[in-house]
């Protein structure tokens, strides 16, 4: 961890003394969300979010900036299962809910005048993790629970990603962003070769710069 926190701190010290321009902003927008990975026999189905927070842009060059952001972002995704036969059935749905102060830097390359590509890592801590569910099951006799876990403490504290994505800037204020952050660890504390979820999310941001 001390060298990571070395690193970036020697980057940024790079990135700020070759600015040429540094400029603050804020986004907004939607997450698309759906965790990857082994997750049993569950089928798992995406929901919807949202993402809101501020950036600071580092102009290097007229094509090339860096641009950290701190970012609130709800996540998560529905599972669902099912089975029956002439003696029994089974119906298990559930939505997990996970929140994350997300932090991407990414490095935004202008291909065309106010168009870009982006990459780069992100670092999210999670903030709240619940697990919303209905079961219900029938063999002798109906059987129903339904309710919301805290599950984080079950859940990794940390979560390590990378983003690509497209930008496009109508001015020199007002933009909108694609963006897409693959998660590269797993979510769960208990993770197995069965069990192994991982973040999966797709972004649709509008912003402004200052």
């Amino acid at each position: 961890m001390k060298k990571i926190f070395l690193a970036v701190t020697t980057l940024f010290t790079i990135v700020i003394s070759n600015a040429q321009e540094i400029k603050y902003g804020a986004k907004a927008g939607l997450n698309l969300s759906t965790l990857t990975g082994d997750v049993g026999s569950y089928d798992v189905k995406s929901k919807a979010g949202f993402h809101v927070g501020g950036f600071v842009e580092f102009k290097i060059t007229d094509k090339f900036s860096v641009q950290p952001e701190l970012l609130y972002s709800t996540q998560g995704a529905k599972f669902e299962y099912f089975s029956s036969d002439e003696f029994s059935s089974t119906s298990d749905k559930r939505d997990v809910k996970l929140g994350y102060l997300n932090v991407p830097i990414m490095a935004k390359y202008f291909v065309l005048p106010g168009f870009t590509i982006e990459a780069g890592p992100q670092i999210g801590f999670l903030l709240s993790a619940k697990n919303e569910f209905d079961y219900q099951s029938y063999i002798t006799e109906q059987y129903n629970s339904s309710g919301e876990d805290d599950i984080k403490d079950d859940s990794k504290a940390v979560d390590f990603g990378f983003n690509v994505g497209l930008g496009y800037e109508f001015t020199e204020n007002i933009f909108v962003q694609a963006r897409y952050n693959l998660g590269l660890t797993s979510i769960s504390e208990n993770a197995s070769d069965e069990f192994d979820p991982k973040n999966g999310v797709l972004q649709i941001s509008v912003g402004y710069k200052f």
